[in-house]
Formats: C-alpha cells, sequence, structure tokens
C-alpha cells in the first residue's frame, strides 16, 4: 500500500517540527561568554550595575535588556487554527511558529508562552503579571467570547501594547484587501452593503475596522450559524454581536444578499451559495475566509459572477489573506517608539501602508518567492505576498509614525526617514553597506547600457533604478519583448518613454556601431562581415561600442554567459587606450561585516605586478564603501615558511607594494584563518602591519578566490555585491548568471559613480 500525497505532506510536516532537533525555535546568546571577565559581567557582579540602573529608572531596561524587542505569544489553547479547543500543550506548535514569523519578518525575539487557564479573567491576570518581561503581548488562539474579555482586561492595566492578532490582525489584512478591493471595482466603503458570516473575534473585528474606514453601520448585516443577527435576538447573543443588530423583519442568509456590494466570511466551509452571489451588485468583492475550505471555492463564484474580486485564506488561490503581512511589522513599529499600546490610528497605518504598497510595482524578491503567479495589481494582486520586503520598512515606519502623532509613543523618533532606512537595511543586507555608494551616485546623472536588457531581473533593475537613482538605464533588446515583459511583470516603466533602447535587429545607428567595432578590430582579424554579424547578435560588444562612443557611461553585462566571453569583448572595445582590466574583486557581507574577496575571475595566476595592481584597486574600491582597506595576501604558505610558487608571487607582491609609501594596511603571505584572527597573526607573527580582522582577501589564483567566495555565498549566507571589475576606469561591470535584481541595482550603483569620487 503506497502513502497518498496527503501522507507524505503529514509525514514530512511531522518531520520538519521533530528534526534536526525537536522544535522551531531555540535561545542564543547575544554577548561573548568565553572567559571569566566576561561571566563577572554578565552576571555577578558586574549585572548588578544594570539592576540597579533599571530600579532607579524603569526606562533603562530598554537600554540594558532585551524587552524593548521581546514579544510574549500568549495562549491558552481554546480556539487553535481550524482545529478548535486542544489545549495550551497541542498549541505549543502553532506558538512556536508564531514566534518564527515574528523573527523572520522582523527580526522580532519572541517566547510562546502556553498557559493551561480557561478563566479568561483568570488568564488576563496571569498575562498582566508578565508586563515586566515583555515589550508587547501577542494574544493567540482564545477563543470568543473570552478573548474580547481577555483584552480587555490587559489592555486597560498594562502599560504595554496588547495585541490579539486574531481580532486585529484579521481585520488590518482585510481592510487592506477592501480598499484595494473597491479601488478596481470603483466603489467606496461609504456606499457599499456588506454581508458578514460568523459573529466570532475576528469576524467582529474585521466588521468594527471596516466603520472605522468609513462603513455604514446600516449598511453591515451580520450573520451566525443561528441566521442574521437582529433586534430582539436572544439566541447566542454577546455585546460584540448585538452591536450590529438589524431593526429587520429579515431572518436568512439568503434574506440579506440582495444587492450586496462585499460578503466577507469568517465561518465555515460552503456557506456562501451560487444563488447568493446571483443576488448581489455589479462586481461583487467575495471574501471566503475559512480554512481550509472557504464558504464558497472561487471558480464556483465565478460561474455566477466572472467579473467577481474573490479573496480566500489559501495560499493556493490569489489574494490570500494572511496575518503575517501585519502583525511583523505592527509590532516593529510600535516597539521601536515604545508604544504604550496600539491605537486606532496605527492599525489604520497599517491598513493603509499594506494597501499602498500592493498598488506599486511588485518587488523583484516577492516575484523571485512566489515565481509564475501574475503580481501586478488588481481583481487578483489586491494585498502584497508576505516575502516582499519592503512591508517592514512602509508599514513599521507608517505605524510608528501614527503612533508618534497620537501621543502613545514613550521613544519618539527623532528622523522618521533614517528609522525607515535602517528598516530596509534590516531586510536588504546589502542597503546599509551600499549608502555611500547610492549618495555618491546621486551627485550624477550616469548612463548605464544594460547588454541583457530582456531579463526579467534587468527589467526590475531598471525600474529600481528609475524610482532610486538620479542614472539613467539603456536597454538593449528587442523593444516588443521588453514592453510585453513589462506589462505582465507588472512594471510601470515603458521603453523610449521611461528609458532608451538599442534593438539589436533594427536600429539606425547600426551602420555607426559596426564601423566602430571595425576601426577598433580591423587589424586584429576581424572583417567588415564580421563586425556587422557581430553587432546584430553581440549585446556585449553592442554596450561596449556604446560606451566606447560615449553614448553611455558604463555597461553591464553578464546576466547569462561564461565571464570570460564578456570579458574578452569588454577588453577589445574599451582597452584600446591603455587600460587594462587588472582583477574582480566582491564584496560578500556576512553577518558581522563585510569581507571582500579578489581576484575571482580576470587572471587565473597572477604576476606580482598584477597582485600589486589588485591590492591598489582592491583598496581604492572598498574606500567608495566607507571602509579602511585592510589587505591579507593569503596562500597556503605563512610569512615564509614554504618556498611554494603562491607564495613566493605573494611575497614578490609585498616588496613591489613596499617600494612606495601606501596609505592603506596590508600583510602576507598567511593562512586565511591567520587573516582573520588577529590573535593567531599575533603569535605568529607579532610586529605584523595589520591591526585586527582583514577585510580584504588576495588569493595567489583564481581557483582559490572563487572558491572561497562560492563556500562563503553558498554555505556562510554570504550575499555578493559584484564582481566589481577593477582597471577599466568603471565603463564596465560584468555580473555573475545568479545575480539578483538587487544585485544589478547595486551594480548600477557603482557604475553609476563617477571616477573622480573614488580615485
Amino acid at each position: 500500500m503506497t502513502d497518498t500525497p496527503k501522507d507524505t505532506q503529514n509525514q514530512a510536516a511531522l518531520a520538519y517540527h521533530q528534526f534536526p532537533k525537536p522544535g522551531k525555535l531555540e535561545i542564543r546568546a547575544t554577548k561573548p561568554l568565553a572567559n571569566g571577565r566576561d561571566l563577572s559581567l554578565a552576571y555577578s557582579p558586574g549585572v548588578a550595575e544594570a539592576c540597579l540602573e533599571i530600579k532607579a529608572d524603569e526606562k533603562a531596561a530598554s537600554l540594558y535588556t532585551a524587552r524593548a524587542n521581546l514579544v510574549g505569544v500568549v495562549s491558552n489553547g481554546t480556539a487553535v487554527l481550524g482545529l478548535g479547543n486542544i489545549g495550551a500543550l497541542a498549541s505549543k506548535p502553532v506558538m512556536e511558529g508564531k514566534a518564527v514569523l515574528f523573527k523572520k519578518f522582523a527580526n522580532i525575539d519572541c517566547f510562546d508562552i502556553e498557559v493551561k487557564e480557561s478563566d479568561p479573567e483568570r488568564l488576563a491576570e496571569i498575562v498582566c503579571a508578565l508586563e515586566p518581561t515583555f515589550g508587547a503581548i501577542n494574544l493567540e488562539d482564545i477563543k470568543a467570547p473570552d478573548c474580547f474579555i481577555v483584552e480587555k482586561i490587559c489592555r486597560e492595566r498594562m502599560n504595554i501594547p496588547v495585541f490579539h492578532d486574531d481580532q486585529h490582525g484579521t481585520a488590518i489584512v482585510v481592510g487592506a484587501a477592501a480598499r484595494n478591493a473597491l479601488h478596481v471595482a470603483g466603489k467606496s466603503f461609504e456606499e457599499i452593503k456588506i454581508v458578514s458570516t460568523g459573529g466570532g473575534a475576528a469576524g467582529i473585528a474585521c466588521l468594527n475596522l471596516l466603520l472605522k474606514l468609513g462603513v455604514k453601520r446600516e449598511n453591515v448585516w451580520l450573520c451566525d450559524i443561528h441566521g442574521l443577527v437582529y433586534e430582539g435576538r436572544e439566541e447566542d447573543m454577546n455585546p460584540q454581536k448585538a452591536a450590529f443588530a438589524q431593526p429587520s423583519n429579515l431572518r436568512t442568509l439568503d434574506d440579506v444578499m440582495d444587492g450586496a456590494d462585499l460578503f466577507l466570511g469568517l465561518s465555515g466551509p460552503n456557506v456562501l451559495k451560487p444563488e447568493h452571489v446571483a443576488k448581489m451588485a455589479d462586481r461583487p468583492i467575495i471574501f471566503a475566509l475559512a480554512n481550509p475550505t472557504p464558504e464558497i471555492m472561487p471558480d464556483v463564484a465565478r460561474e455566477v459572477a466572472p467579473k467577481a474580486i474573490i479573496a480566500t485564506g489559501r495560499s493556493d488561490f490569489p489574494n490570500q489573506v494572511n496575518n503575517v503581512l501585519c502583525f511583523p511589522f505592527i509590532f516593529r513599529g510600535a516597539l521601536d517608539v515604545g508604544a504604550t499600546e496600539i491605537n486606532d490610528e496605527m492599525q489604520i497605518a497599517c491598513v493603509e501602508g499594506i494597501a499602498e504598497l500592493a498598488r506599486h510595482t511588485t518587488s523583484a524578491e516577492a516575484a523571485a518567492a512566489y515565481k509564475g503567479e501574475q503580481l501586478t495589481f488588481g481583481a487578483d494582486y489586491l494585498i502584497p505576498k508576505p516575502f516582499d520586503p519592503r512591508l517592514s520598512g512602509i508599514v513599521s515606519t507608517s505605524v510608528a509614525r501614527a503612533a508618534m502623532e497620537t501621543g502613545v509613543a514613550a521613544r519618539p523618533l527623532d528622523d522618521l526617514d533614517a528609522y525607515k532606512h535602517r528598516l530596509d537595511a534590516s531586510v536588504y543586507k546589502s542597503a546599509l553597506l551600499m549608502r555611500p555608494v547610492f549618495e555618491a551616485a546621486r551627485t550624477a546623472s550616469r548612463r548605464i547600457v544594460f547588454a541583457e536588457g530582456e531579463d526579467e531581473r534587468v527589467l526590475r533593475a531598471a525600474q529600481a533604478i528609475l524610482e532610486e537613482t538620479t542614472e539613467q538605464p539603456i536597454l538593449i533588446g528587442r523593444p516588443e519583448v521588453i514592453t510585453t515583459r513589462c506589462e505582465r511583470l507588472g512594471l510601470e516603466i515603458r521603453p523610449e518613454r521611461d528609458f532608451n533602447i538599442v534593438n539589436p535587429e533594427n536600429d539606425p545607428r547600426y551602420r555607426d556601431y559596426w564601423g566602430s567595432y571595425h576601426a577598433i578590430m580591423k587589424r586584429r582579424g576581424v572583417s567588415p562581415d564580421l563586425a556587422k554579424a557581430i553587432m546584430r547578435t553581440n549585446t556585449t560588444a553592442i554596450g561596449a561600442v556604446m560606451v566606447h562612443r560615449e553614448e553611455a557611461d558604463s555597461l553591464i553585462c553578464g546576466t547569462f554567459g561564461e565571464y570570460r566571453w564578456h570579458l574578452n569583448y569588454i577588453s577589445q572595445v574599451l582597452c584600446s587606450d591603455g587600460c587594462r582590466p587588472q582583477g574582480a574583486l566582491s564584496m560578500i557581507i556576512m553577518e558581522d561585516g563585510p569581507l571582500f574577496i579578489a581576484d575571482t575571475h580576470v587572471n587565473i595566476f597572477p604576476s606580482p605586478e598584477q597582485l600589486a595592481e589588485i591590492a591598489l584597486g582592491a583598496a581604492r574600491h572598498v574606500r567608495r564603501f566607507g571602509i579602511e582597506p585592510k589587505i591579507a595576501f593569503c596562500s597556503q604558505s605563512q610569512f615564509g615558511n614554504q618556498g611554494s610558487d603562491s607564495g613566493t608571487r605573494l611575497r614578490e607582491a609585498l616588496d613591489l607594494l613596499d617600494s612606495k609609501p601606501r596609505d592603506f594596511a596590508y600583510e602576507g603571505e598567511m593562512n586565511v584563518d591567520t587573516a582573520l584572527d588577529a590573535d593567531l597573526r599575533e603569535r605568529l607573527l607579532p610586529d605584523n602591519r595589520l591591526e585586527g580582522a582583514a577585510n580584504i582577501l588576495i588569493f595567489s589564483n583564481s581557483d582559490a578566490a572563487s572558491g572561497v567566495r562560492n563556500i562563503l555565498k553558498a554555505k556562510a549566507g554570504g550575499l555578493e555585491v559584484g564582481p566589481i571589475l577593477m582597471g577599466v576606469g568603471n565603463r564596465a561591470h560584468i555580473v555573475t548568471s545568479g545575480v539578483t535584481a538587487r544585485g544589478l541595482l547595486n551594480m548600477a550603483a557603482i557604475a553609476g559613480t563617477p571616477v573622480a569620487h573614488y580615485g
């Protein structure tokens, strides 16, 4: 008997939770604890100093403890996902999962706390007692109406944000999806009729937030398992439901569906029937959010209303209403300003931030995470995807601003723009290091030609270049292909309107280009016919000719093909005036900072002269990032202990550098661990010329440099910026085939800096 796909999926889920160690969380120290001094600072007696500072001023806890970035996820397990009241212990995998999402999407530390207490008032007392531990509380999976009681008590008694995500998180994402759905349908909150099924915590919270967004209470018709919530009804009522009771003789869902503009379902499977959809207004909006089976399947609804705008709670349909779009970022903003609560204005700011982001061009990172999906704003893309890295900067900043404007921020920020930059830097690992380069690039408007202009990554990079820099992208490619792909990808840019284009198949400059190429290459075996053929088919050569003719300032190529193939044409065209490629420098961004590797691509076995040139070029380029260069020449040989070829060439390169005064530190030859470990280096050569860890590693052959580069990327989580082609005056750079759109944007900023800025 073979396993069914569901059996296989279940086994995979259990294995995911069990291996390589049980659970999804662990605690790690953020400070060293390697010797007696560390111990005396971390615990007795040093810890007493921090304790006394907090005793004198409670606000000091945000300086000396992790509290300001620590959220407690609290549940009693009475309403877990679609599983119901499974108890506190059984809810732990869900709460651990919530903590993982906090960390992944907003870098918020989280403790999951499962409390075996069913009485809502006693549960609230327990949560309130935890206030000294946490900067905020996320209530989770507590059944209605108990959740209303717990949240009310906690919000009244606690001076930190308390947020019931099942209520308000769902409401915020529904609010954002509704705002954009109404935009697509050409309707407004003030005029629509809403029919909602489900009178639980999430449903009530959604309706309350929709009222704050402009919906009129008399236009809301709430139904539950017993039918319409109407004035005078006594069965299964509570104050939260009663607030939406209608003065009406109607009693069933079918009775109230006539002319409904928006159906909001937070109830159960198959509650909404096709005949109900048929009664709705033109261009109906259907949010069928029951999981795993919605109130109506999208294909069934569209059989009745082909133009319906539909959202579900499932990831296998467009417009998944997912709380992860909200809770990490509303907590991020609240924690960072020391908010004492999450108020209505902060929630609405979250709604607006999420909705606005969906109307922007989709990020390359989200497109890569959801490859094959159409991510263009419209009926099938109302809200952004959870892996859109811009959520943190946009939504958290909106929330922080609202907290400050409403006076609930205990630690208001001085500069919200700088705060957004920091958030972006926490998502884009290259952002902080690239800021000096982007700032330098903004002082000049350089023309950057992309050889592979039809590539999706290039198109997304071109969009970002136009949004974030003063550079002018030029794309080589067929206009009709570029236009079609821009439309399919949901990009706003269009050829000729937003950027110039070179069509290899039909460009009026074709004769000029092949003529220029032939003039350069006519005594190197290139005939006119061959020059013509190359200018019809070789986009790297076309781009190089454009730079040679000063129709562009820099060329970026290499998104496909072999590095040295591209280098050949760059060398032919752009190195005819005496300059030549000196080497390729890659910046690998690690958790503890950047590490530069050279030469990864240009010189297979560089001579001592070439190694010295690589060092000079690397020092010059590293300073572009605001980093003082510290160069280590790396080899199997260590300070002359071997007579190998690599050690000999490196020692000769050092002699060449020593022949003149240099304004940067360098040392060698040495092993890589010696370069990165100052204590080890001090033991081996006490009078060495480096202080601390080296930040530039130069190898005696490209195999070693490329191998280290790839290991750091593949196994150590390093992010590459580059390779930067040194020695050609910033007129060309060759990326590698694994480059991302963000990587191309970074390279465009590097190419966009005039040579005068970096010597």
